[in-house]
């Protein structure tokens, strides 16, 4: 086990306040296989039968448990020590940034709402009324059944152990445990519009309780920009002309920093003045047209799988990304934390905003109610990140694991209408690969390795204005004219040297030699740099994660596996490329 706190930072640089204590660390732990630990006495017992570090799964290394196998229920316990000063005129906000899939929380005992369901999204719970002077136990049960139809989990096996392209899972919590003390009223959440074109942002605020509202917006220390308003509550919208007009764009973050008052309570947040936009088949940023080149970022670590070991690792992928000449990452089956899209914010690192989708039966509506909520709650946490530049909450969904079921057009219809409700301002693609239901960009994988025939699939969209896609043999999907994006292709293998064991595994017939890799590669990117119809590209994958062999990085220590400087002129090339 730690003897130290892991994962010390605040885990939400854009939503951050003094009064809060990291719970990360040694917990007691018990795995409940039955799932009897309610009625065998766990809410209320004194202790569990073995002990964990968090905020790490207890399948990781870093976790101190290193169990594998299928766990269908784990519990958790802490006792937090408080004081009459601390607790004194304050609410008691407590937090999981993320634990998959059904989570109960109880404070001495005693239920601190219903069970939260879902994954990726952050879980929330005001436990003023249940916490007291003294020494208070906090109890976590989750429940998780990959296998489970109503569930999704990702590129997590639902097989004993990993294999192909599904890797090992994450129970339970997954992400920094924490609480924070609040005034009686405070700011409960706020999102930022930005307007650069009017020199301006709108920041539109839930509040608790009554007051006056002020932000104030500061561009590398100075002041430039003040609102506020009396007698708010409920919500409250600010609008604030800026003196200073900095653009957020690829490569240059240029974050403006903001605070926010209500009363007693203060929160230090930020922003990025951007605008992202479809026309002509093209995606503009600020208003010009940038050329997405971007990588399949997977986020599993093999000490912490889903969770990074530190905040290192989170720029490390970053950095990794853009020496290749990347611009950007599809942050795939996953719902990365709030301290990765920091990152992303502030090195101007574009990112696909996708959930962990994979093993929920999407043809069939009823598991909506499990699906929706969860995946909004993260897109609510993720909108006013200026590096999240689209929404992607579904992949390849022409069936489930590995059960030949069609996908429902209308759960797919309802998951992308609500999400453009929730942000209207950003592309939304229904569900990556196929099938397209309605989709503001018609994406395409294609995983065909020779780069003379992969180049022809796509000639016809210059030549013809016409797109062919062979989805599987025998199916076919409509293309509207909706602008196209390559959004996985490559998964190139190479079998020598690190990727030589017989489990490894690529998406294509492996290359024998670093001139067949850089040649296939270069095939591959340049006919989609050549050609004009196409916005992006999403190479198949930064890493490589466990078995699948097919990263240029390695999984672990992220090394490099080609030469850096060779890729970097191949994806950098094209004159098109405007960024």
């Amino acid at each position: 086990m730690m003897n130290v706190c892991p994962r010390p930072e605040h885990p939400t640089p854009m939503w951050e306040r003094k009064n809060w204590v990291n719970l990360n660390g040694e917990w007691m732990f018990e795995i409940d296989q039955s799932k009897s630990g309610a009625e065998r006495g766990l809410i209320t017992a004194d202790t569990l039968n073995g002990r964990i570090t968090l905020p790490f799964c207890p399948e990781s290394p870093l976790s101190g448990v290193g169990e594998k196998d299928f766990m269908y229920c784990v519990w958790y316990k802490k006792t937090v020590s408080l004081n009459d000063e601390e607790l004194d005129g304050k609410r008691m906000l407590f937090h999981i940034g993320a634990a998959d899939f059904e989570t109960h929380v109880w404070i001495n005992g005693k239920s601190a709402g219903l069970p939260h369901i879902g994954g990726c999204s952050p879980i929330e719970y005001d436990v003023t009324s249940l916490v007291h002077a003294g020494e208070n136990v906090i109890t976590v049960a989750c429940f998780d059944d990959t296998r489970s139809p109503r569930q999704a989990g990702g590129k997590q096996s639902m097989r004993h152990v990993s294999y192909g392209c599904y890797y090992t899972r994450t129970t339970g919590i997954w992400q920094t445990v924490w609480y924070e003390l609040v005034p009686e009223s405070y700011v409960k959440y706020a999102k930022f519009l930005p307007d650069p074109n009017n020199a301006s942002v709108a920041v539109q605020c839930e509040l608790a309780g009554c007051g006056t509202l002020c932000a104030e917006v500061y561009y590398e220390g100075r002041l430039v920009g003040r609102a506020e308003k009396k007698a708010l509550s409920v919500t409250g919208t600010l609008e604030i002309p800026l003196s200073e007009v900095h653009l957020w764009e690829c490569g240059a973050g240029r974050l403006y920093d903001v605070v926010l008052r209500f009363g007693e309570d203060e929160v230090k947040s930020y922003f990025g003045l951007r605008t992202v936009e479809m026309r002509d088949g093209k995606f503009l940023l600020n208003g010009k047209s940038v050329f997405q080149r971007l990588v399949l970022d997977q986020g599993f670590y093999p000490d912490g799988i889903w969770t990074a070991p530190d905040e290192a690792a989170l720029v490390r992928d970053i950095e990794c990304s853009m020496s290749v000449g990347f611009n950007g990452a599809r942050l795939h089956q996953k719902v990365f934390e709030p301290r990765f899209l920091y990152h992303a914010d502030r090195l101007g690192y574009l990112v696909w905003g996708e959930y962990s989708s994979w093993g929920i039966d999407h043809s069939d509506i009823a598991h909506l109610s499990a699906f929706l909520p969860d995946w909004l709650s993260c897109v609510k946490r993720d909108l006013s990140h200026p590096a999240v530049i689209g929404w992607c909450p579904f992949n390849e969904t022409w069936n489930v694991g590995e059960q030949q079921k069609r996908q429902d057009n209308a759960f797919l219809r309802i998951v992308y209408e609500e999400t453009k409700r929730y942000d209207p301002a950003r592309p939304c693609i229904d569900t990556s690969g196929n099938y397209h239901v309605v989709t503001d960009i018609y994406d395409v994988h294609d995983y065909e390795q020779e780069p003379a025939i992969f180049k022809e699939h796509y000639d016809a969209l210059i030549t013809e204005g016409t797109l062919f896609e062979k989805v599987r043999d025998g199916f076919r999907q409509h293309w509207s004219g909706e602008p196209v994006f390559m959004s996985e292709y490559g998964g190139i293998g190479i079998h020598i040297e690190v990727n030589n064991s017989e489990k490894a595994w690529s998406y294509g017939k492996a290359t024998r030699s670093y001139e067949e890799f850089y040649a296939r590669y270069k095939g591959l990117t340049d006919a989609l740099l050549d050609n004009p119809r196409i916005m992006g590209f999403c190479y198949t994958q930064l890493t490589d994660v466990e078995q699948e062999q097919n990263g240029l990085f390695t999984y672990e220590g992220r090394q490099p596996k080609f030469d850096v400087k060779t890729l970097y002129d191949i994806n950098t090339r094209h004159a098109a490329i405007e960024d």
